[in-house]
């Protein structure tokens, strides 16, 4: 995985408790446990997106549309 430096600006209370983290050895160290963090947040925010965009669909529309199309489908398929 290719990386990039960045820097981040975080307040003491927040250090400390990151710094804690990495001491009892649940990250490797500041860097890994803020990319763990900033990666679960983006991950969240897609699945929050997607939830949303499912939601706005019609489920009875949708199941007509995918039961049309089986429909034509189904009699192409060749018999067995």
């Amino acid at each position: 995985m290719v990386t990039a430096k960045i820097a981040v600006s975080l307040d003491r209370e927040t250090v400390q408790e990151l710094d804690r983290l990495v001491a009892e050895g649940v990250f490797q160290n500041r860097s890994r446990a803020i990319q763990e963090a900033v990666q679960e947040r983006l991950s969240r925010i897609s699945r929050d997106r997607l939830a949303r965009e499912c939601a706005k669909l019609d489920p009875e529309f949708e199941a007509r549309l995918a039961e049309e199309g089986l429909a034509a489908e189904v009699e192409q398929w060749p018999e067995y």
